[in-house]
């Protein structure tokens, strides 16, 4: 692992603000269906469940102010895409995501109350996420690449 100067602790450090982006909520997932192809933001609402118009234009002026994400007006049409900056978030996300296929259902299970625990705990995790580290069943969310596939792949 790569030594850095300057410490974490810092208000001033360069590594929180890169957490303050991905921390937020529903960057991550932006800038992933982003790195898919440039969407509409109508596009984008229909793509990522559960975020509400508003807020994903609260979102995507958040990471066009850090530099990440584009916004492209042509004709009456208007599209987002990922900078090149923000390309380099790709590989991060999935190796978060990856994580989350790993152990999220560990999160889950020990997010439930003891007694929940304790009745069918394998039927409840096993199953409990889809290949992309999803609860089943939420087929708008976009999938994550594994395995050292490219975002344009």
């Amino acid at each position: 692992m790569r030594e850095y100067s300057g410490s974490v602790f810092l208000a001033d450090c360069p590594a929180r603000l890169a957490i303050e982006i991905v921390a937020d909520k529903w960057s991550v997932v932006v800038l992933f269906a982003l790195s898919r192809k440039p969407c509409r933001h109508g596009e984008l609402v229909d793509l990522i469940g559960g975020i509400s118009r508003k807020v994903l234009t609260q979102t995507l002026r958040r990471l066009q102010g850090y530099g990440l994400v584009d916004r492209h007006a042509e004709a009456g049409k208007v599209e987002y895409v990922l900078t090149d900056l923000g390309g380099t978030l790709v590989k991060p996300i999935a190796a978060l995501t990856e994580w989350a296929h790993e152990h999220g259902a560990a999160v889950v299970e020990f997010q439930e109350p003891e007694t929940d625990r304790q009745e069918s705990e394998t039927d409840r995790v096993e199953g409990a996420f889809d290949g992309a580290g999803c609860r089943q069943g939420d087929s708008r969310r976009p999938r994550f690449p594994t395995g050292g596939q490219s975002a344009g792949s």
